[in-house]
């Protein structure tokens, strides 16, 4: 499995200490920045790590911001995209089983790290379960479509 992984400069280490576990567990991600000690607007690295997503470059994105709110906010205006903001083990795992998010989102200012290491192993183990939660997920789908005809892009 590919990672797409981002942060904004109030999340930084974290986003390391993610990418040191991913590393550990021999998971192949691709750091979509910020470095440390850059100033950057988070919606710049949600759209690129989120953009690769759409694109199929990366099965999975993670980003994290001070909330993970800003980053799963943006990440969701790129179509094809279902990003979820996960804090805790039901959430992460939810996300994926029932919602089928490709991109979970944590907040530095929220979480610890030990936390996030935990929801990060819960959250690349769970598969989309479909069953009840299929139909929805297409109707998610189904509205983004209608809602990019509508706005003249098919």
């Amino acid at each position: 499995m590919k990672i797409a992984i981002g942060c904004d400069e109030a999340a930084y280490r974290l986003k390391a200490e993610i990418m040191k576990h991913l590393d550990e567990k021999g998971v192949e991600y691709q750091d979509f920045g910020a470095d440390e000690g850059e100033a950057v607007l988070y919606p710049d690295i949600a759209v690129k790590a989120a953009e690769a997503v759409a694109r199929g470059e990366f099965e999975r994105g993670i980003l994290v911001c001070g909330t993970g709110i800003g980053m799963a906010i943006t990440a969701n205006k790129v179509p094809g995209i279902r990003a979820a903001v996960c804090h805790d083990p039901f959430s992460a795992e939810r996300a994926r089983k029932s919602n089928d998010a490709q991109i979970m989102c944590m907040g530095e200012r929220v979480i610890g790290l030990e936390l996030a290491k935990c929801l990060v192993d819960i959250w690349l183990s769970c598969e989309f379960s479909g069953g009840g939660s299929g139909p929805k997920v297409d109707r998610i789908m189904e509205y983004e479509k209608e809602y990019l005809e509508r706005a003249g892009k098919p």
